[in-house]
C-alpha cells in the first residue's frame, strides 16, 4: 500500500492507496485529522492505517522546513523524523517533503478544469515555476525546469521581510512593528492571521467603522474563526471595512507573487495554491491581485506575459505526495 499525507497547521489529511491490474492508482482509504487534536503525528498514523496494513513507500508533505528528513513543523509542536518513520512504518521509502514542494509536485498533475488563469496576456513558455500558498501561514515554492522535467525546491519565503509599496502600506508596516517589533514577514499578512492584523489596522486608522458582526476574538466553543468571518464579509461586499481589508490582502498577495517570480526568474508560470484563494477568488478576478503582481518597475513587461493561475484542487499537496514514489 502506498501511505500520502497533507500535514497542515490546521488540518491533516492521509491516504492509502495501492494499484489495481492495470496499474492505476486507487485509493482505499483517506481521511482528514484535525491536527490541534493530537499531541504527535505517529497518534495519527496509528489510528489511521489499518492493523496488518504492508506499507510499501511512504511520503508526507509537512508544513515546516524539512532537514536531512527531520522537521520541526512552524504551526505544531510536532517533530516528524524520517528515520524513525521508516521503523514505524516498516518500509525504507520513506520521504518527508516540505508542504509546498508537495503542492508544487501536485500542480503538474491538475487537469486545467481545475485550474483557473488570471493573466489574460499569458503565453505559454517552458522555464522555472513559482508557487505560493496563503493558508494557515504563507508558504512558497519553486519548480526548478533542468531542461527536461521539473525538480521541486524548498522555501521559507514567506518568513521574508514585508516591504511596503505605498502611502497606505507604510501606516500597515509601522502598526504591525507595534505587535512584531523584531520582525515583520509577509505570513503575518499574508495567511490566515491577516485578515485580523488588515482589519484591526484599518480599525485604527479610521477607515470605517467597526463592523458588529467581527467578534473581537476567536470563538472556539462556537465554531467562530474571527477570520474568516471577515474574508466572508469582505468578499460578500456586506461590510465597508472587512471589504478593504480582502482587497488589501489581495494586493498584498499578488505584490508578494510577483516578488517570488522575479526571485524564480518564474517564465514558466505562477501557481496559487493553499485554502484562502478559492473562498476569495471572486476579489483576486477583479484584478487588484494582477495589478500588483506586475507592478514590478522595469520588469512589468516580463511578468505580463507569465501565467498565474490559481488552483481550485484542495487535494494539490495531497497528490503531490502520492505521485512522488510513484512517478
Amino acid at each position: 500500500m502506498i501511505l500520502a499525507g497533507d500535514i497542515g497547521g490546521t488540518k491533516t489529511v492521509l491516504s492509502l492507496l495501492s494499484k489495481d491490474a492495470a496499474g492505476a492508482l486507487v485509493c482505499r482509504q483517506e481521511q482528514t485529522f484535525s491536527s490541534l487534536a493530537y499531541l504527535e503525528f505517529t497518534d495519527i498514523l496509528k489510528e489511521f492505517i489499518p492493523p496488518g496494513t504492508a506499507i510499501s513507500s511512504a511520503c508526507f508533505g509537512v508544513a515546516g522546513p524539512v532537514v536531512e528528513q527531520r522537521c520541526q513543523t512552524t504551526n505544531l509542536p510536532w517533530l516528524l523524523d524520517g528515520a524513525a518513520l521508516k521503523t514505524l512504518l516498516g518500509t525504507e521509502h520513506v520521504k518527508l517533503l516540505n508542504d509546498l514542494e508537495a503542492m508544487a509536485l501536485g500542480m503538474l498533475h491538475l487537469p486545467d478544469s481545475e485550474l483557473l488563469e488570471l493573466n489574460p496576456n499569458a503565453q505559454a513558455q517552458i522555464g522555472n515555476i513559482a508557487v505560493i500558498a496563503a493558508g494557515t501561514g504563507l508558504g512558497e515554492a519553486i519548480l526548478y525546469w533542468d531542461g527536461s522535467r521539473y525538480l521541486p525546491m524548498a522555501t521559507e519565503g514567506g518568513h521574508c521581510d514585508f516591504a511596503p509599496q505605498n502611502e497606505q502600506q507604510d501606516d500597515l508596516l509601522r502598526y504591525l512593528r507595534r505587535i512584531y517589533p523584531l520582525h515583520v514577514s509577509c505570513e503575518r499578512l499574508i495567511s490566515g492571521i491577516g485578515f485580523s492584523h488588515l482589519y484591526d489596522f484599518l480599525c485604527e486608522h479610521d477607515f470605517a467603522t467597526a463592523c458588529l458582526a467581527v467578534p473581537e476574538i476567536d470563538d472556539h466553543e462556537a465554531g467562530i474563526d474571527r477570520n474568516a468571518v471577515i474574508s466572508r464579509l469582505g468578499v460578500s461586499g456586506e461590510d465597508t471595512l472587512c471589504a478593504e481589508a480582502v482587497r488589501l490582502f489581495v494586493e498584498l498577495y499578488g505584490a508578494e507573487a510577483g516578488n517570488l517570480a522575479l526571485k524564480a526568474l518564474a517564465i514558466g508560470g505562477v501557481f496559487i495554491g493553499g485554502g484562502i484563494a478559492p473562498k476569495i477568488l471572486p476579489v483576486i478576478e477583479k484584478g487588484g491581485f494582477l495589478a500588483a503582481f506586475k507592478a514590478k518597475g522595469r520588469f512589468a513587461g516580463l511578468l505580463d506575459k507569465v501565467s498565474v493561475k490559481v488552483s481550485l484542487n484542495p487535494r494539490t499537496p495531497l497528490l503531490g505526495a502520492i505521485y512522488y514514489f510513484v512517478d
